[in-house]
């Protein structure tokens, strides 16, 4: 297939939503749009199989970050979360189609994407670096289990209100001792998620900071955080602890913590390149999801 020198991205990724009727359908209108224009567009494999497209060309997540310049994810923001925790390894831009609920990370309609995508193509968008989160959890001075996080990564009890002792140390730096259902630590991403929701502030994407939200602390001195991006912050596990602890990142990926465990976080060496149309504002999107007032005059 000749290419279309005219594209601002020739090697385009789908990704979706499995076994979704309504994303299926977006995702075939999609592989036609991009198809008709001379682009190579590979589609992500757990969805390729329901859409029936005949001679589509089939790879996996890893290889979609390797081989893409762009990925287009169909979904949710969960969705979003889930591939670009493996995508921002590789630096491929990234864009979202909303058929989720609220959608923060998702931009396009699934109605109406032909124009803002045809104007993302043409190289009329917006560029912009989301920092992740990385997290270890040690154990004895040895890793034994990390991941990223887009959002949040949340040290909890696996049952639900259920008190843990922690101490709280930001470079090297003995910050308090906590006894609470656990600490929220948030990107400014995942600032408008579950931290919003436990009474996290709001971060601007452009900020170079996490957010540390207490839950349900047994104090009422405790109160949110905010700190550089550059931290490292180290969770110290009480001992006495029972041994039903656990990190979630981004409520996807579930690591087991044991009395005594540290859980280090820090910045992810690699941002997630989202990529917007013309005339995005963040704003707009709090606005827009968050309901609040329009202009009074």
């Amino acid at each position: 297939m000749s290419q279309n020198p005219g594209s601002a991205f020739q090697t385009i990724g789908l990704i979706g939503k499995p076994n979704h009727p309504g994303a299926n359908t977006t995702l075939i209108s999609l592989y036609q749009f991009l198809t008709a224009r001379q682009l190579k567009v590979y589609v992500e494999e757990k969805v390729a199989e329901s859409l029936g497209l005949p001679d589509v060309q089939v790879m996996d997540l890893v290889q979609l970050g390797k081989n893409c310049d762009l990925a287009i994810v169909v979904g949710g923001d969960g969705n979003m979360l889930g591939a670009a925790r493996v995508l921002a390894r590789f630096g491929v831009a990234v864009l979202g189609v909303n058929r989720g609920n609220l959608g923060f990370l998702t931009d396009l309609s699934p109605e109406d994407f032909e124009a803002p995508l045809a104007a993302v193509l043409a190289g009329n968008f917006v560029t912009e670096k989301r920092n992740l989160l990385e997290v270890e959890v040690y154990r004895n001075d040895c890793v034994k289990s990390s991941n990223s996080a887009v959002n949040e990564a949340v040290l909890h009890a696996d049952k639900v209100a259920h008190m843990i002792e922690f101490e709280a140390h930001i470079n090297g730096e003995f910050v308090f001792s906590q006894r609470s259902d656990g600490l929220i630590v948030s990107t400014p991403t995942g600032s408008t998620a579950y931290s919003l929701s436990g009474g996290g502030p709001i971060l601007t994407p452009e900020l170079d900071a996490m957010s540390l939200v207490p839950m349900f602390p047994h104090t009422l001195s405790s109160r949110p955080l905010v700190v550089s991006g550059t931290s490292e912050i180290v969770l110290k596990v009480s001992p006495s602890n029972d041994a039903h602890l656990q990190v979630s990142c981004d409520s996807h990926v579930i690591l087991a913590v044991m009395p005594g465990d540290e859980i280090r976080i820090r910045k992810h060496p690699k941002p997630l390149k989202l990529v917007h149309p013309p005339g995005y504002s963040y704003f707009n999107v709090l606005r827009n999801k968050l309901g609040w007032g329009s202009k009074l005059y």
